[in-house]
Order: structure tokens, then sequence, then C-alpha cells
């Protein structure tokens, strides 16, 4: 029996392989771009706390619902969407990327390492994730420092006095005016590693959609939501340090660089904080995570059922 007639067809067109008939890479193209708006409508807000958490002092914020309230008493509900243009638009990419690369890595592991097995193991859906998400970092990486720097600038509603960048596009022409590409893709190191716990999220996303599918008399679609949401946040709990040490890093000053590596960046923070320090911001984090792919993951299915 080929593999895809093995799994429900929600999970054939995330995982289709360039042999199955079902593959398309325009409907993956198209259904990236519902996924993309999808995750930044849900998930932006989160992630604008969980920055601004990461790389500001205790003093600034005493926790996340006091690092809400400020900014919206500040800057407005249009403070929590700061940064939100660069991933709007490089999501739809970041997601194509993703679940297409995802799907070639996981047919050449199939092939190259499985061949006698009806379907790959957890472990090979980890390998490609790991995969999928090094080939996305090229992409992620400069999207995430222009968000990152764009998230906190901490101006009032109205006032723009000692903001650096007035927008995404002037941020990207500084960084290049001023530091060329290598500014940029400042970052991009701490990236690659942090999706190299993409591991965790594909290798259980695997494990809890079987389990589901077995146990369970859900729809495809709350099948698709649950297994998003609780392997997204299986990979913040691995991963988030690892985020926090990448947001250092990205929002350090270009012109007097304080972390020259990555580990500089670790050991400043633990120094400074604690352990602690390394879980800064997760509590908005972790409450993001389940809801945007959750819904992230359901809008790509149902856009890749109803594309022709």
């Amino acid at each position: 029996m080929d593999i895809s007639e093995a799994l429900p067809i929600e999970r054939q067109q995330v995982f289709d392989t360039p042999a199955s008939p079902e593959h398309s890479p325009y409907r993956g193209f198209v259904a990236g771009i519902f996924s993309g708006a999808a995750k930044l409508t849900v998930g932006h807000p989160f992630d604008t706390v969980k920055v601004r958490m990461q790389t500001s002092s205790s003093a600034q914020f005493r926790g996340p619902l006091d690092c809400l309230l400020k900014t919206i008493g500040k800057e407005g509900f249009r403070g929590l969407y700061k940064g939100a243009t660069p991933p709007l638009v490089g999501w739809m990419f970041m997601d194509s990327i993703m679940l297409g690369s995802l799907a070639n890595y996981r047919a050449a592991i199939k092939s190259g390492f499985y061949p006698y097995r009806d379907t790959l193991p957890p472990f090979g859906h980890g390998i490609a994730g790991i995969l999928a998400g090094w080939t996305v970092s090229f992409i992620a990486a400069p999207i995430e420092h222009v968000k990152a720097r764009l998230q906190i600038q901490y101006n009032a509603k109205f006032s723009k006095v000692g903001v650096k960048y007035s927008g995404p596009i002037d941020c990207v022409k500084k960084l290049l005016n001023n530091h060329g590409v290598r500014g940029l893709y400042h970052g991009l190191g701490a990236t690659i590693l942090f999706r190299t716990f993409f591991f965790f999220w594909w290798g259980s996303y695997d494990i809890i959609t079987r389990q589901l599918e077995q146990k369970t008399n859900m729809t495809p679609m709350f099948v698709n939501f649950w297994a998003g949401g609780l392997s997204a946040n299986l990979f913040w709990l691995f991963s988030y340090p690892s985020d926090v040490i990448k947001q250092r890093i990205m929002t350090d000053s270009l012109e007097n660089r304080r972390f020259k590596s990555w580990r500089e960046a670790a050991t400043a923070i633990g120094r400074e904080s604690g352990i602690r320090g390394y879980w800064r911001g997760f509590v908005p984090c972790i409450a993001r995570a389940f809801p945007a792919n959750a819904v992230a993951l359901v809008a790509f299915e149902g856009a890749m059922r109803h594309l022709p």
C-alpha cells in the first residue's frame, strides 16, 4: 500500500510527496498565505509581549500582564501589532517553504532509510523537521530580525521622538545601508539553532496525530487543531531558552555589539537574571503557541481542501 493511501486526506495534503498525485506546489503556496495570516492575527500580540519581556529588564515590566497594559496604555492596541508587516509578508513564504520542504525531506528520509516500512517513524519526522527548520531559517532570520527591532521601539502613542525606524521597509533600508547583508542577517546562526528544536515539534505532531486518530472520534479538522496546538507547546517547552538568546542577539546594537557569539549572549542572561532569565516572557509565548499554531494548521488544511 502506498503510504499516502494509509493517511487521512488532511495529512496527505500536508505531507504529500513529489511522487504523489496529490502534491501541488501551487496549492501549498496559496494555502501558506492563509496559514500565515491566521498565525499573525491570533499570535502577534502575544509575540510582541513575549519579545518585550525577553529583551527588557525586570524593572521595566513586572510581568506579562503589566507589559500588555503598559503597551496598550502608551501605544494603543496598534502597539501590540508592531512589526506585524514583516511576518505577514514573510509567513506566507515561510509556511509554504516549511511544509513543502518538510514533505520533500520526509519522502527522502523514507526512501533512503526506511524503504521497507509502511510509514515513517516519529524519529524520521523529527529529522525532517530539523532539515525543514534549517531551510526556512534563511527566510525567517531577516524577517524576525526586523520584527524584533520594531517591537522594542517603546514610543508613545502619538510621539515619534526617539524612534529609529519608521517601519519595516525603513528598518531594512537602514540595516542594509549601514551594515550590509550581514547586518540584515544578524542572528542567522541563532535562528538555525533555535529551529533545530523543530525535531520535537514535528516528531510529537506525528505521535499525537496518530493517537488522536486511533483513540478518538474527532473529525480531521479537530485532530489537526489539537495535534498542532499540543505539539507546538511541546516545541516551545524544549526550545524557549534558545529563543530568548536569539532575541537578545537580534536586538543587540550593531554599532556597539555587546554579544560577539551565541555563548556570550547565553552567559550574559544567566549572569544578569539567573535561570529565570532564560524563561522570561514564557507565559505570553506558551499562551500564544497553542491557538496560533492550531488555527494556522486548520487554516492551511481548510485551504488545501478547497483549492482546485
